[in-house]
Protein backbone atom coordinates (compact mmCIF):
# COMPACT_ATOMS: atom_id res chain seq x y z
CA UNK A 1 0.00 0.00 0.00
CA UNK A 2 2.96 2.35 1.00
CA UNK A 3 4.79 1.72 -2.58
CA UNK A 4 0.93 2.35 -4.36
CA UNK A 5 0.65 5.38 -2.49
CA UNK A 6 4.49 6.99 -3.37
CA UNK A 7 4.23 6.16 -6.88
CA UNK A 8 0.57 7.71 -7.75
CA UNK A 9 0.14 10.29 -4.49
CA UNK A 10 0.64 13.05 -7.32
CA UNK A 11 -2.04 11.47 -9.39
CA UNK A 12 -4.67 11.10 -5.94
CA UNK A 13 -3.98 14.79 -5.01
CA UNK A 14 -4.92 15.66 -8.80
CA UNK A 15 -7.85 13.51 -8.94
CA UNK A 16 -9.13 15.05 -5.45
CA UNK A 17 -8.50 18.85 -7.19
CA UNK A 18 -10.43 17.84 -10.63
CA UNK A 19 -13.49 16.83 -8.86
CA UNK A 20 -13.53 20.01 -6.94
CA UNK A 21 -13.06 21.85 -10.74
CA UNK A 22 -16.12 19.51 -11.69
CA UNK A 23 -18.10 20.93 -8.89
CA UNK A 24 -16.99 24.44 -9.59
CA UNK A 25 -18.59 23.86 -12.85
CA UNK A 26 -21.66 21.81 -11.56
CA UNK A 27 -22.80 25.39 -9.63
CA UNK A 28 -23.35 26.88 -12.37
CA UNK A 29 -24.98 24.31 -14.47
CA UNK A 30 -27.52 24.14 -11.34
CA UNK A 31 -29.11 26.83 -12.70
CA UNK A 32 -29.13 25.25 -16.11
CA UNK A 33 -26.08 28.20 -17.24
CA UNK A 34 -23.04 26.30 -19.29
CA UNK A 35 -21.03 28.17 -18.56
CA UNK A 36 -17.00 27.70 -19.47
CA UNK A 37 -15.72 30.38 -17.04
CA UNK A 38 -13.82 28.09 -13.86
CA UNK A 39 -10.54 28.17 -15.75
CA UNK A 40 -9.94 31.84 -15.58
CA UNK A 41 -11.46 31.80 -11.84
CA UNK A 42 -8.94 28.43 -11.21
CA UNK A 43 -6.17 30.30 -13.03
CA UNK A 44 -6.82 33.89 -11.26
CA UNK A 45 -6.68 31.63 -8.09
CA UNK A 46 -3.42 30.35 -9.16
CA UNK A 47 -1.81 33.97 -9.42
CA UNK A 48 -3.01 35.43 -6.14
CA UNK A 49 -1.35 32.49 -4.49
CA UNK A 50 1.91 32.59 -6.71
CA UNK A 51 2.45 36.65 -6.26
CA UNK A 52 1.46 36.65 -2.27
CA UNK A 53 3.52 33.81 -2.19
CA UNK A 54 6.93 34.39 -3.82
CA UNK A 55 6.76 38.32 -3.16
CA UNK A 56 4.31 39.66 -0.45
CA UNK A 57 4.45 37.32 2.21
CA UNK A 58 8.29 36.32 4.25
CA UNK A 59 10.04 32.86 3.33
CA UNK A 60 13.02 32.07 5.47
CA UNK A 61 13.34 28.58 3.72
CA UNK A 62 12.00 25.50 4.86
CA UNK A 63 8.19 24.76 4.44
CA UNK A 64 5.50 27.53 3.51
CA UNK A 65 3.16 27.99 6.98
CA UNK A 66 -0.35 26.39 6.13
CA UNK A 67 -1.93 30.01 7.70
CA UNK A 68 -0.21 32.08 4.47
CA UNK A 69 -2.39 29.55 2.47
CA UNK A 70 -5.26 29.51 4.20
CA UNK A 71 -5.18 33.50 3.51
CA UNK A 72 -4.25 33.27 -0.21
CA UNK A 73 -7.30 30.79 -0.31
CA UNK A 74 -9.65 34.04 1.77
CA UNK A 75 -8.16 36.62 -0.73
CA UNK A 76 -8.82 34.48 -3.57
CA UNK A 77 -12.10 33.77 -2.72
CA UNK A 78 -13.11 37.16 -2.54
CA UNK A 79 -11.61 38.16 -5.60
CA UNK A 80 -13.20 35.35 -7.50
CA UNK A 81 -16.58 36.36 -6.28
CA UNK A 82 -16.43 40.31 -7.07
CA UNK A 83 -15.19 39.34 -10.47
CA UNK A 84 -17.48 36.41 -10.79
CA UNK A 85 -20.10 39.22 -9.58
CA UNK A 86 -19.00 41.42 -12.31
CA UNK A 87 -18.73 39.15 -15.02
CA UNK A 88 -22.07 37.42 -14.17
CA UNK A 89 -24.54 40.09 -14.19
CA UNK A 90 -24.34 40.75 -17.80
CA UNK A 91 -23.00 37.66 -19.28
CA UNK A 92 -25.90 35.67 -17.76
CA UNK A 93 -28.82 37.29 -20.01
CA UNK A 94 -26.83 34.88 -22.54
CA UNK A 95 -28.40 31.23 -22.63
CA UNK A 96 -27.21 28.64 -24.26
CA UNK A 97 -23.88 28.55 -26.36
CA UNK A 98 -24.16 32.43 -26.56
CA UNK A 99 -23.08 31.98 -22.57
CA UNK A 100 -20.82 29.43 -23.27
CA UNK A 101 -19.34 32.03 -26.09
CA UNK A 102 -18.95 34.26 -23.64
CA UNK A 103 -17.04 32.95 -20.82
CA UNK A 104 -15.00 30.97 -22.89
CA UNK A 105 -14.03 34.72 -24.40
CA UNK A 106 -13.72 36.14 -20.32
CA UNK A 107 -11.17 32.87 -20.17
CA UNK A 108 -9.09 34.12 -22.76
CA UNK A 109 -9.13 37.86 -21.96
CA UNK A 110 -7.69 36.72 -18.52
CA UNK A 111 -5.20 34.44 -20.44
CA UNK A 112 -3.41 37.21 -22.98
CA UNK A 113 -3.64 39.75 -19.74
CA UNK A 114 -1.47 37.01 -17.96
CA UNK A 115 0.71 36.49 -20.93
CA UNK A 116 1.28 40.20 -20.88
CA UNK A 117 1.54 41.65 -17.32
CA UNK A 118 4.90 41.59 -15.85
CA UNK A 119 3.72 40.63 -12.55
CA UNK A 120 2.27 37.27 -14.12
CA UNK A 121 5.69 36.49 -15.21
CA UNK A 122 4.75 36.98 -18.73
CA UNK A 123 4.59 33.88 -20.92
CA UNK A 124 6.92 32.15 -18.77
CA UNK A 125 5.22 32.44 -15.44
CA UNK A 126 6.23 32.30 -11.91
CA UNK A 127 8.28 29.47 -10.60
CA UNK A 128 9.50 28.67 -7.27
CA UNK A 129 6.29 28.74 -5.47
CA UNK A 130 7.05 27.90 -1.73
CA UNK A 131 5.03 24.37 -0.74
CA UNK A 132 3.69 23.42 2.33
CA UNK A 133 4.75 20.25 2.56
CA UNK A 134 7.19 17.65 1.89
CA UNK A 135 5.32 15.06 0.44
CA UNK A 136 2.60 15.10 -2.74
CA UNK A 137 0.40 13.24 -0.39
CA UNK A 138 0.03 15.50 2.28
CA UNK A 139 -1.91 18.02 0.45
CA UNK A 140 -5.42 16.27 0.32
CA UNK A 141 -4.65 17.45 4.08
CA UNK A 142 -6.07 20.50 3.14
CA UNK A 143 -7.50 19.41 -0.70
CA UNK A 144 -9.83 16.22 0.25
CA UNK A 145 -11.80 18.17 3.74
CA UNK A 146 -12.18 21.11 1.01
CA UNK A 147 -13.98 18.61 -1.25
CA UNK A 148 -16.07 16.76 1.67
CA UNK A 149 -17.50 20.55 2.88
CA UNK A 150 -17.99 21.39 -0.68
CA UNK A 151 -20.01 18.22 -1.18
CA UNK A 152 -21.77 18.58 1.97
CA UNK A 153 -22.50 22.24 1.15
CA UNK A 154 -23.84 21.58 -2.00
CA UNK A 155 -26.05 18.88 -1.07
CA UNK A 156 -27.65 20.61 1.57
CA UNK A 157 -27.94 23.77 -1.21
CA UNK A 158 -30.26 21.57 -3.10
CA UNK A 159 -32.54 20.81 -0.16
CA UNK A 160 -33.34 24.58 0.59
CA UNK A 161 -35.20 27.50 -1.09
CA UNK A 162 -32.39 28.64 -2.87
CA UNK A 163 -31.67 25.11 -4.63
CA UNK A 164 -34.79 24.53 -5.31
CA UNK A 165 -35.21 27.78 -7.06
CA UNK A 166 -32.11 26.96 -9.45
CA UNK A 167 -33.35 23.91 -10.09
CA UNK A 168 -36.86 25.64 -11.17
CA UNK A 169 -34.66 28.21 -13.41
CA UNK A 170 -32.74 24.76 -14.94
CA UNK A 171 -35.99 23.10 -15.55
CA UNK A 172 -37.86 25.98 -17.44
CA UNK A 173 -36.62 29.86 -16.57
CA UNK A 174 -40.07 31.42 -18.20
CA UNK A 175 -42.35 29.36 -15.58
CA UNK A 176 -40.16 29.73 -12.65
CA UNK A 177 -40.17 33.70 -13.20
CA UNK A 178 -43.77 33.55 -13.96
CA UNK A 179 -44.32 32.09 -9.79
CA UNK A 180 -41.60 34.66 -8.85
CA UNK A 181 -38.31 33.51 -8.68
CA UNK A 182 -35.85 36.19 -9.35
CA UNK A 183 -33.71 34.05 -12.41
CA UNK A 184 -30.91 36.90 -12.43
CA UNK A 185 -30.14 36.71 -8.55
CA UNK A 186 -29.53 33.30 -8.82
CA UNK A 187 -27.43 32.38 -11.49
CA UNK A 188 -25.55 34.92 -10.42
CA UNK A 189 -25.54 33.59 -6.94
CA UNK A 190 -24.84 29.90 -8.58
CA UNK A 191 -22.08 31.43 -11.48
CA UNK A 192 -20.16 33.21 -8.19
CA UNK A 193 -20.18 30.24 -6.03
CA UNK A 194 -18.37 28.27 -8.51
CA UNK A 195 -16.14 30.93 -9.20
CA UNK A 196 -15.10 31.56 -5.59
CA UNK A 197 -14.92 27.17 -5.61
CA UNK A 198 -12.28 27.76 -8.80
CA UNK A 199 -10.48 30.47 -7.17
CA UNK A 200 -9.67 28.41 -4.07
CA UNK A 201 -9.07 25.37 -5.76
CA UNK A 202 -6.49 27.31 -7.61
CA UNK A 203 -4.05 28.31 -4.36
CA UNK A 204 -4.03 24.88 -3.52
CA UNK A 205 -2.64 23.34 -7.24
CA UNK A 206 -0.11 26.82 -7.95
CA UNK A 207 1.54 25.17 -4.74
CA UNK A 208 1.02 21.63 -5.29
CA UNK A 209 2.40 22.39 -8.97
CA UNK A 210 5.26 24.85 -7.65
CA UNK A 211 5.05 26.80 -10.71
CA UNK A 212 2.50 28.66 -12.40
CA UNK A 213 1.31 30.20 -15.94
CA UNK A 214 -0.67 31.57 -18.61
CA UNK A 215 -1.53 27.59 -19.62
CA UNK A 216 -3.86 26.70 -16.52
CA UNK A 217 -6.38 28.99 -17.77
CA UNK A 218 -7.27 28.06 -21.46
CA UNK A 219 -10.26 26.86 -23.88
CA UNK A 220 -8.03 23.22 -23.26
CA UNK A 221 -8.95 23.25 -19.75
CA UNK A 222 -12.66 24.39 -20.09
CA UNK A 223 -13.17 21.67 -22.49
CA UNK A 224 -11.87 19.11 -20.06
CA UNK A 225 -13.92 20.74 -17.18
CA UNK A 226 -16.79 20.34 -19.35
CA UNK A 227 -16.49 16.68 -20.17
CA UNK A 228 -16.11 16.07 -16.17
CA UNK A 229 -19.71 17.43 -15.86
CA UNK A 230 -21.01 16.23 -19.05
CA UNK A 231 -19.71 12.30 -18.59
CA UNK A 232 -19.79 12.32 -14.54
CA UNK A 233 -23.28 13.70 -14.89
CA UNK A 234 -25.01 17.01 -14.78
CA UNK A 235 -28.01 16.32 -12.76
CA UNK A 236 -25.84 15.51 -9.37
CA UNK A 237 -22.90 17.38 -7.59
CA UNK A 238 -21.48 13.47 -7.49
CA UNK A 239 -21.32 13.10 -11.37
CA UNK A 240 -19.25 15.69 -11.29
CA UNK A 241 -16.93 14.45 -8.61
CA UNK A 242 -16.65 10.88 -10.52
CA UNK A 243 -15.97 12.94 -13.82
CA UNK A 244 -13.49 15.28 -12.42
CA UNK A 245 -11.54 12.18 -10.77
CA UNK A 246 -11.98 9.71 -13.75
CA UNK A 247 -10.94 12.47 -16.20
CA UNK A 248 -8.12 13.22 -14.40
CA UNK A 249 -7.08 9.72 -14.45
CA UNK A 250 -7.52 8.98 -17.72
CA UNK A 251 -4.69 10.90 -19.43
CA UNK A 252 -2.16 9.10 -17.22
CA UNK A 253 -3.91 5.91 -17.88
CA UNK A 254 -3.26 6.68 -21.70
CA UNK A 255 0.29 7.16 -21.16
CA UNK A 256 0.79 4.08 -19.21
CA UNK A 257 -0.70 1.82 -22.00
CA UNK A 258 1.29 3.88 -24.35
CA UNK A 259 4.27 2.90 -22.45
CA UNK A 260 3.43 -0.44 -21.74
CA UNK A 261 5.23 -1.54 -25.66
CA UNK A 262 3.73 -3.56 -28.17
CA UNK A 263 1.24 -0.78 -29.41
CA UNK A 264 2.14 1.01 -32.97
CA UNK A 265 3.86 4.09 -32.98
CA UNK A 266 1.28 6.38 -34.20
CA UNK A 267 -1.53 4.70 -31.54
CA UNK A 268 0.88 5.39 -28.91
CA UNK A 269 2.02 8.93 -29.29
CA UNK A 270 -1.87 9.48 -30.42
CA UNK A 271 -2.27 7.80 -26.66
CA UNK A 272 0.04 10.54 -24.94
CA UNK A 273 -0.84 13.33 -26.96
CA UNK A 274 -4.21 13.22 -28.21
CA UNK A 275 -5.92 14.07 -25.13
CA UNK A 276 -8.48 16.56 -26.09
CA UNK A 277 -9.25 14.60 -29.38
CA UNK A 278 -10.01 11.32 -26.83
CA UNK A 279 -12.07 13.75 -24.50
CA UNK A 280 -14.02 14.92 -27.36
CA UNK A 281 -14.83 11.93 -29.02
CA UNK A 282 -16.01 10.96 -25.10
CA UNK A 283 -18.44 14.00 -24.62
CA UNK A 284 -19.75 12.79 -28.00
CA UNK A 285 -20.26 9.09 -27.02
CA UNK A 286 -21.14 9.63 -23.54
CA UNK A 287 -23.46 12.14 -24.64
CA UNK A 288 -24.89 9.44 -27.08
CA UNK A 289 -25.20 6.38 -24.80
CA UNK A 290 -24.75 7.72 -20.79
CA UNK A 291 -27.72 10.84 -21.96
CA UNK A 292 -27.69 11.69 -17.82
CA UNK A 293 -24.05 11.34 -16.92
CA UNK A 294 -22.18 7.70 -15.72
CA UNK A 295 -23.93 9.12 -12.14
CA UNK A 296 -27.75 8.93 -13.12
CA UNK A 297 -29.78 10.42 -10.54
CA UNK A 298 -32.39 7.80 -11.26
CA UNK A 299 -30.01 5.30 -9.85
CA UNK A 300 -29.87 7.26 -6.55
CA UNK A 301 -33.46 8.33 -5.94
CA UNK A 302 -34.37 5.12 -4.12
CA UNK A 303 -31.53 6.10 -1.67
CA UNK A 304 -31.33 8.99 0.97
CA UNK A 305 -29.83 10.96 -1.71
Amino acid sequence: MEAFLSVYSSLIVSMVLGALLGLSLYLPMMAGQLSLASPGFYALGGYVAAILSTQVFPSEGGLFPIYFILIEMLIAGLMSALLGVAVGIPALRLRGIYLAIATIAFVEVLRVMALNLEITGGAVGIFGIPQPFASPLEYLWIALPLLIISMVLIYRLERIRVGRALTAIREDELAAGAIGINSTYYKVLAFTLGAVLAGIVGVISAHFLNTWNARQGTFDASIIYLTFVLIGGSRTFLGAVVGGMLFTALPEMLRGLADTGGLPLWLAQFLRDGRLIIFGLLIVLGTIFFPQGLVNPRWLKNSKY
